[in-house]
């Protein structure tokens, strides 16, 4: 029987009096009470109970009004809307309750010293995160280009998560993964509560400019406020996963089911999978590469997901993943598409520090006076310092540097090592620190000693044995990535080993640690963890610079590189703290001098991480004899790796990173002069895509042979930031866009048009027939797109060898063979794309590379990089084929002092395999610049 509509009204609002009850949710819960009786008369707006008619199919009846609101009620369908709503209301404050709040984000002394509880709320620091995916104009086939605006942002997370039914976003530790979802998760549940703050207007809030204001556009988000559901992948897979042979259909939801039976929300669960059936719902899935990999529970829970997302087809669903463990092939799940993480920008960084002594002014911490210049010194002290600069990119290291700026009065560390020396000592305070709090008269009282007081120890003996259980947890886990699981018996049983008090209980200093939040953490009954895996490494660091360093790393290192590189870095760093020797004394033990020629995958990866050691925690600038030999020696094996295949793609752009700043080698790359050319012979070609391409577009057709009567020369290499940065200073010419200079000199340039690109090749003209490097009837000139796709894909003879020389140029006789792939659709004869043979958008690494990169890309003439990377100007107008090979036509297609959009060849980095292949063609106006345009040279004879 229905609750009388006077006491279930009277029952409400005394649970709004006391605050259990929003005035929305009361609002929502009132909706169907009949406030008059049905002799009341009068017209007005119709109020329904959107959740009665959904429970029951049922139309509602007019009961009677107030004032200008009729009110709606039906007795057969109150009790259990009612009932409905109340437990939808449970659940979704229970996960405001859940996501509401940061761990560690708002370490505070003062407040956890005197048994406060040391918080941050999401809602009043959290900023929009932006992905690497470029924001590009979709709706035609040859838009590759940004949308009007240079300064246009890449797409946001969250329109990544409006535009993509199923995604997985990307990023590194403390990118910020987590706390999108559970921002979005509050914000969705905000909006079904109809809060006035937390909504999808929060949701949608603009994307900050670099002065870390709003711009005027809010983010989008088309799918109203859906029902949130958040699941904890590690917690699935340890409480969820079933026996290995069980159905594993239900897994996920069963799991679902017992979580909320927990909560005590076991009613709600048949209304919630009824909900997500037949409405869909927002399924938010954390932590993918936290599921370890022991006793196939990954495979279970891969599994165990794409069967939850065929069952219930109408939710959208967001997974979360560190980049490096979903890029191996078993993790990546169908249907699926990736976003990556970007690092924060200016704007981010500035609106989280306004945001960040705000809300410290908002708890008084920070008097209100003195927050806006506390935010202004942050700032300063983050963007005058490079390193800082870098540091504060990760929101995880952006927040624990606030919280030291709030404690140093400004001083802040300026390396990697000591930001999380100086975080370390700062959450172990908080976890080792006594507990007071007041009694009735305001006087403080002990309530905990400190942890080493109970143990009668000191602080730096729990450090020691802290950094030891590191190591030995960094050592057995079985996966390589979040945090390993340390047992409770274990880490109290070490505990009390060094304890010097006799009374000293375990089930005592259990208490103790279970209640205390800061460096270490309990998940679950007995089990606990570091709070993030990045203080996992660095407290397993400093163990090992005391324990054989540089051997021991270094061998560690070596032979397993993915375990051991972070802790790698940071134990040369720490031991490096104040002199250079101990950082290069692991340098000589990472990259061996006694290596031999041949080399091997241990040396490969000693040198790359030899190099990051250097990168990190060495001054370059004055170098003795014997430090600049092992420096020498460190450069020439990571030209080794990146001119190589033992290592895969991303680890061959780190070591050319790490090379630009090191300084590379390679006269080639670095200047002019030394260049190297692939000699292209005369002959015919397929020029275009055929009718059975599946990939082509009209603009490539047809297909036809297509002949050029003379023989070329091809840059091996985009023209590079180093090579066109000469051309700049010797000319005096100012850049059309500074931001041309900005990317490591070893990469391509970008941000030129094509007119600067030909003034750089009128320069070589005379620069080189000056130095009698070219005959007179020769030319430095873009090629033509003729030129680059003969290139491209190879004649109908290519070389048995490639020919590649350097200036002056000789043409020796090249013996020909047959091409039996004339079609090519990449340059290395693949019909697929290939992540390790090219720079586009499903290698991952969404920027530009070093060139000499992807070695294994290599056209028929030696060629590299001419599928992705970057886009590639050519000096062809645009214009349908078939293509003129010779006399007037083709000169008219050429003519460089021609109006008209030009043609584009190669694709970039940020394309897919559609617009990376040999015959794709792009064209745009000859005066415009863009964040992946770029191109190459070619020597022919003037025509």
């Amino acid at each position: 029987m229905a609750e009388p509509v006077s006491e279930r009204e009277a029952r409400l609002r005394r649970l709004l009096e006391l605050g259990e009850l929003s005035p929305e949710e009361f609002a929502l819960l009132t909706v169907g009470v009949t406030h008059a009786t049905t002799n009341n008369t009068g017209s007005g707006a119709v109020v329904q109970g959107e959740q009665a008619t959904a429970a029951t199919g049922h139309s509602a009846a007019v009961q009677g009004n107030v004032g200008n609101i009729t009110i709606i009620h039906n007795e057969n369908v109150t009790a259990e809307t009612d009932s409905v709503s109340a437990l939808r209301v449970c659940y979704l404050r229970r996960v405001l309750a859940e996501c509401g709040e940061l761990k560690l984000d708002a370490v505070d002394r003062e407040a956890a010293g005197q048994g406060g509880k040391a918080s941050l709320s999401l809602k009043a620091v959290y900023t929009a995160l932006l992905t690497r995916t470029p924001r590009r104009m979709e709706t035609e086939r040859m838009a590759t280009q940004s949308i009007a605006g240079q300064d246009e942002p890449p797409l946001s997370a969250l329109e990544q998560l409006d535009r993509q039914k199923r995604l997985v976003l990307l990023g590194d530790p403390g990118s910020g993964k987590s706390t999108f979802v559970n921002f979005v998760a509050l914000c969705l549940a905000g909006a079904c509560l109809n809060d006035a703050e937390i909504n999808l207007g929060f949701l949608t809030k603009p994307l900050p400019n670099d002065d870390g204001e709003d711009t005027d556009k809010p983010q989008p988000w088309s799918h109203d406020a859906l029902l949130p559901l958040r699941v904890i992948l590690r917690d699935f897979a340890a409480r969820g996963l079933a026996a290995v042979g069980k159905s594993k259909s239900p897994l996920l939801w069963a799991f679902i089911e017992a979580e909320l039976q927990a909560c005590d929300l076991a009613e709600f669960v048949p209304h919630l999978k009824r909900e997500l059936r037949e409405k869909g719902g927002l399924v938010l899935l954390d932590g993918l590469d936290e599921v370890p990999e022991a006793e196939t529970r990954r495979g279970q829970v891969k599994e165990a997901i794409e069967e939850f997302c065929k069952t219930y087809s109408l939710c959208r669903v967001l997974l979360t993943s560190r980049t490096y463990a979903y890029q191996q092939q078993g993790w990546q799940l169908s249907g699926f598409t990736q976003a990556e993480l970007l690092p924060l920008g200016d704007g981010q960084i500035k609106r989280f520090v306004i945001r960040w002594y705000e809300h410290m002014a908002g708890l008084n911490r920070v008097e209100p006076k003195d927050a806006e210049g506390r935010a202004a010194l942050l700032r300063q002290a983050i963007f005058s310092q490079p390193r800082l600069r870098e540091l504060a990119e990760r929101p995880l290291l952006l927040t624990l540097m606030a919280s030291l700026h709030a404690w140093r009065g400004g001083d802040l560390p300026n390396r990697r090592e000591r930001l999380y020396a100086e975080a370390v000592d700062l959450l172990l305070y908080l976890w080792e620190q006594r507990r007071l709090s007041r009694d009735a008269q305001g006087n403080f009282e002990l309530l905990q000693p400190s942890v080493a007081e109970y143990l009668g120890s000191d602080r730096e003996q729990v450090r020691k044995l802290l950094e030891a259980m590191a190591y030995e947890a960094h050592s057995a886990q079985a996966e390589l990535a979040g945090t390993a699981d340390i047992a409770e018996d274990k880490l109290v049983s070490r505990l009390l080993a060094i304890s010097d008090n006799p009374d000293a209980k375990p089930k005592r200093l259990v208490e103790y640690l279970r209640d205390r939040a800061g460096l270490l953490n309990a998940r679950g009954n007995g089990v606990y963890t570091f709070v993030h895996r990045t203080f996992q490494e660095y407290l397993a660091a400093c163990h090992l610079t005391h324990d054989d360093y540089p051997y021991k790393i270094a061998g560690l290192a070596r032979t397993a590189p993915d375990r051991w590189r972070e802790v790698a870095l940071l134990a040369g760093a720490k031991a490096g703290f104040g002199t250079d020797f101990a950082v290069w004394s692991l340098v000589d033990n990472l990259c061996r001098p006694d290596a031999k020629e041949s080399g091997s995958l241990e040396d490969e990866w000693g040198a790359l991480l030899a190099g990051q050691v250097l990168v990190e925690s060495v001054g370059l600038s004055k170098l003795g004899d014997a430090d600049h030999a092992k420096l020498m020696r460190v450069k020439e094996w990571l030209l080794r790796v990146i001119s190589g295949q033992s290592l895969v793609a991303r680890e061959r752009v780190l070591a050319g990173d790490t090379l630009a700043i090191l300084g590379d080698p390679r006269p080639e790359v670095s200047g002019v002069d030394a260049m190297q050319f692939c000699h292209v012979p005369p002959g015919a070609f397929l020029l275009g895509s055929g009718e059975d391409d599946t990939l082509s577009w009209d603009g490539e057709k047809p297909q036809h042979e297509c002949s050029i009567p003379y023989g070329y020369w091809l840059a091996r290499f985009p023209i590079t930031v180093a090579q066109f940065r000469l051309f700049l200073e010797q000319t005096g010419t100012q850049p059309g866009d500074p931001d041309c200079l900005n990317g490591p000199a070893n990469h391509p340039v970008v941000w030129v048009s094509w007119h600067e690109a030909v003034e750089f090749c009128r320069w070589l003209t005379n620069r080189w027939q000056a130095e009698g490097f070219l005959p007179a009837d020769w030319k430095v000139s873009l090629p033509s797109e003729a030129e680059w796709e003969k290139a491209a894909r190879g004649g109908l003879e290519i070389p048995v060898k490639p020919l590649i020389q350097l200036l002056p140029l000789k043409n020796e006789p090249l013996p020909l063979k047959a091409n039996d792939r004339p079609s090519r659709v990449y340059p290395w004869g693949g019909r697929d794309a290939d992540p390790e043979k090219m720079n586009f958008s499903g290698t991952g690494v969404l920027r530009t590379s070093a060139v000499g990169s992807f070695p294994g890309g290599a056209t028929p003439y030696g060629n590299e990089e001419m599928s992705g990377n970057v886009w590639e100007w050519t000096r062809s107008l645009w214009g349908g084929y078939p293509y003129p090979p010779t006399g007037p036509q083709r000169q008219q297609r050429e003519d460089l002092k021609a109006d008209g959009r030009r043609v584009l060849r190669g694709g970039s980095f940020g394309n897919n395999q559609d617009l990376v292949r040999c015959a794709y063609r792009n064209n745009f106006e000859p005066d415009y610049r863009n964040y992946s345009y770029g191109f190459r040279i070619v020597l022919s004879p003037f025509l």
